[in-house]
């Protein structure tokens, strides 16, 4: 155990005294920060851009239709040619050329409209024209079959049906949405953790191999003990430099929205997107009122004791599985170009639990995808945290699952460890021999 203790204190303070560690524990959250002050910033410059659209109406209709308003103004052509006036935007600089020929009847003259632009029309721009569009010729449809201006708005009006849970109390859209969006935050995090410091871990038993210092190690401990000691000793080091970027990137964060007045907002708006697709999340950043308070009482009501200690048991657990794959690897290789072809099955997993997990835990957290990915070892520190956000019990995780999720993790780690320790053994003296998965198994029956 002492020696344990030995090897964990040695990789740790060799990780935090190197030089780059320090650099990029000073430099990252002031670049965090900057990227993101840099893409609100564009974002908000992008989306104040007011587009100029020109129309040459030469029929009876649409002619108090196109109103001007934030994002687009309309300028209107007079007696002159299709040919005169698309000369006339290109050289003012307009955005596009609305035509509206001559035609007999509202029909006609809206399937021959062209909206002519130099290259292809942003998306929003389209949108906004048809939904103009279709809503005179709904109306125009309608007054054929007898239905009046009026009863057409009546008709029109938008209905949201009323939610509420069996106890009475009322719910709203959208809130799955986000606490998946919070629990996926811990998971990428977690995700991002194993990427990061894992790597750390596999080139710290490379250079040790190369440089064959390990050779002396190992003549004083055992293969086992340097493989974990080395695994801990660099999480400890990951996790110092990740609360350090935690504390100070959200402290600058702060400073910078409080004295720049960036709105941040504008990074989760889309222009692009209907109105109607987002309705349910827009709330959420909208004025302070009845539901907006509704929203802001859901996310309170998170466990976030539960998701807050889930993520540190599944943080410890699947680092330490990824990392024992990680310093086997390193031992069974002589330079990181050779670890090419091992890295990519590893993190699959990885990768697959975050885009499989969104879709699932989105359209149904209870359902047999979800469950069955928040079970399996390599994927549920990630998928079992997007749906700790709802609680355990009737509504979220059933108990058991949680306590499954988490005893197959630990019988997983301790699986992975014995069989890297395995790899980790034969390959660290092993040099001038690219391994291949046959070699890989072979080692394991040593």
């Amino acid at each position: 155990m002492g020696k344990l203790i030995l090897i964990i204190k040695r990789e740790y303070l060799a990780k935090v005294r190197n030089k780059s560690f320090i650099i990029m524990t000073i430099l990252s959250p002031i670049l965090l920060v900057g990227m993101i002050v840099l893409i609100a910033y564009l974002t908000k410059i992008n989306d104040g851009e007011k587009r100029i659209i020109s129309i040459l109406n030469e029929s009876e209709f649409f002619k108090n239709e196109f109103e001007t308003d934030d994002s687009i103004s309309y300028v209107r052509f007079k007696d002159i040619s299709l040919e005169e006036a698309k000369d006339s935007t290109i050289s003012l600089g307009y955005f596009g050329l609305l035509h509206l020929p001559n035609g007999s009847n509202l029909e006609e003259v809206s399937q021959t409209t062209y909206l002519y632009t130099k290259d292809n029309p942003n998306a929003n721009v389209t949108q906004r024209l048809e939904q103009i569009f279709q809503k005179q010729l709904r109306l125009k449809r309608l007054g054929s079959l007898g239905v009046s201006t009026q009863q057409f708005l009546d008709i029109e009006e938008e209905f949201e049906i009323n939610l509420a849970t069996f106890n009475g109390e009322k719910s709203i859209k959208g809130i799955n949405e986000i606490k998946a969006f919070i629990g996926g935050g811990f998971g990428y995090a977690i995700m991002m953790f194993i990427i990061i410091y894992g790597g750390f871990v596999m080139r710290s038993v490379i250079e040790e191999k190369t440089s064959r210092i390990i050779e002396v190690i190992i003549s004083s401990v055992k293969p086992f003990q340097l493989m974990l000691g080395k695994i801990i000793g660099t999480s400890l080091a990951g996790i110092t430099q990740f609360t350090i970027w935690m504390i100070s990137a959200s402290f600058l964060l702060f400073l910078v929205v409080l004295f720049l007045e960036i709105d941040l907002r504008a990074l989760a708006t889309d222009t692009a997107i209907a109105p109607s697709t987002i309705n349910g999340m827009s709330q959420f950043s909208s004025t302070m009122d009845n539901e907006t308070l509704l929203y802001v009482n859901e996310i309170m009501n998170i466990p976030w004791a539960l998701l807050i200690g889930s993520f540190l048991i599944y943080f410890i657990l699947g680092y330490l599985i990824y990392s024992s794959i990680y310093a086997a690897i390193g031992a069974a290789v002589d330079n990181e170009t050779d670890t090419q072809q091992f890295i990519f099955p590893i993190i699959l997993p990885l990768m697959l639990a975050i885009y499989v997990g969104f879709f699932s835990v989105f359209s149904n957290p209870n359902g047999p995808i979800a469950v069955g990915f928040s079970l399996f070892p390599l994927t549920s520190p990630i998928v079992m945290l997007m749906r700790l956000p709802g609680g355990i019990g009737e509504g979220g995780v059933p108990l058991w699952q949680l306590l499954l999720s988490i005893g197959l993790l630990i019988v997983t780690f301790l699986g992975i460890v014995s069989l890297a320790a395995k790899i980790y053994k034969v390959g660290i003296l092993m040099y001038g021999k690219k391994p291949t998965y046959k070699e890989l198994i072979k080692w394991l029956r040593y």
